[in-house]
């Protein structure tokens, strides 16, 4: 790897899948307070609502993940066009 190229704070991170508890590590410069164990040495970790673990796509599994209520913005957006 070329020297100066990458900033400083270029290092080892967790990425946690926090949908099926699925940890990995790669490199990466994203900033966090939190860190976390794994096979006895810390990391700073990042908390991920999505992975490749978790994703549709990658598992072949279809399953509704509704974290920001997607649902309800729909039905109240279209409520007014509602047969009476």
């Amino acid at each position: 790897m070329k020297q100066g190229i990458h900033p400083e704070n270029y290092r080892l991170v967790a990425f946690k899948d926090m949908s099926n508890e699925d940890v990995f590590l790669t490199k990466s410069t994203a900033k966090t307070k939190e860190t976390i164990e794994v096979d006895g040495t810390e990391y700073p970790l990042v908390k991920l609502e999505i992975s490749r673990t978790s994703h549709p796509y990658y598992t072949g599994q279809t399953k509704l993940l509704d974290t920001a209520g997607r649902i309800d913005k729909f039905k109240n957006k279209y409520s007014k066009f509602k047969k009476k």
